[in-house]
């Protein structure tokens, strides 16, 4: 579901409002290739020309489970990259159960029943400058489109993005997940990891190193994706330094289309539905 063609839609977090989702497509996708990232978690390639030319960074698909009659509820899947040029989208799968566990079993050549793309995607305000990401676990997943389209304009725009910083952080060098492909999108000095053990990067938490640098730098926008703890935190962090901040929420869901209603948030005005109200949302708006 796209927001605009030609770009993010909106002002950021702090902006007008964004346009209303088009409606996600069907489509029978391919297995191309299941590869492990760190242990219980894969990365599932799939053909899926149609919505790999539809996706906006932030926005998930729905998958049907292949072969799995006993779970006929699908699981959403946060889309970490798509190449509208090859017709193919990656999804970071970690297995949380029986369900999830198959995904990560799926061979090549197998078909998966795809809706998406789904939801509201990130908005960061056009004229950002200075962009901070901060991502927990496969939390960072959602994150890499973001990056990469703020990078993109960056080659296209010097007025805009002039710097996109990451703080990547994880349990354990062995749960980092995705660090090679931020390392070859963004400045070495741009991509900082921290691990809770100190086996690579810096020891501590992500909200700490977060939070050396808004003390250090300025920046025009944060976005994070991780456990609901690391992302209220530093929606704290945001607000204390008068920064614009998004984050994306996930649920369990059912319908993924916003009929179901199990996948409520609530907000600070009320409850919205993750899957088509988000799952990106005004941190600010969230009742932590």
């Amino acid at each position: 579901m796209s927001e605009h063609a030609d770009g993010f839609a909106g002002g950021g977090a702090h902006g007008p409002a964004r346009t209303a989702p088009l409606t996600p497509l069907l489509e029978s996708c391919t297995v191309l290739a299941n590869d492990m990232l760190a242990p219980g978690v894969a990365l599932l390639r799939l053909a899926a020309a149609r919505i790999a030319g539809a996706v906006r960074p932030g926005q998930f698909v729905h998958l049907a489970l292949p072969a799995l009659e006993a779970h006929p509820l699908r699981r959403p899947l946060s889309v970490f990259c798509a190449d509208a040029e090859s017709g193919s989208i990656e999804l970071v799968c970690q297995a949380v159960g029986e369900g999830t566990r198959h995904l990560l079993a799926a061979a090549p050549q197998t078909t998966i029943d795809c809706i998406g793309p789904v939801g509201r995607g990130w908005s960061p305000p056009p004229a950002a400058r200075r962009v901070l990401l901060v991502g927990g676990g496969i939390g960072a997943a959602p994150l890499y489109l973001l990056a990469r389209e703020l990078t993109t304009r960056v080659a296209h725009d010097s007025r805009v993005a002039s710097e996109v910083h990451l703080v990547l952080g994880a349990q354990s060098a062995r749960a980092l997940v995705c660090k090679e492909a931020f390392a070859r999108l963004l400045a070495p000095d741009a991509l900082h990891v921290t691990t809770d053990d100190g086996s690579e990067g810096v020891k501590g938490l992500t909200t700490e190193f977060a939070d050396w640098l808004l003390a250090q730098q300025c920046f025009d926008y944060v976005a994070t994706c991780g456990p609901a703890p690391m992302m209220a935190a530093i929606a704290r962090l945001a607000a204390q330094n008068n920064v614009a901040c998004e984050v994306s929420l996930e649920r369990r869901m059912a319908c993924g289309i916003g009929a179901c209603l199990s996948c409520n948030v609530d907000m600070r005005d009320g409850v919205r539905r993750a899957c088509v109200d988000g799952p990106v949302f005004d941190a600010q708006e969230v009742s932590w």
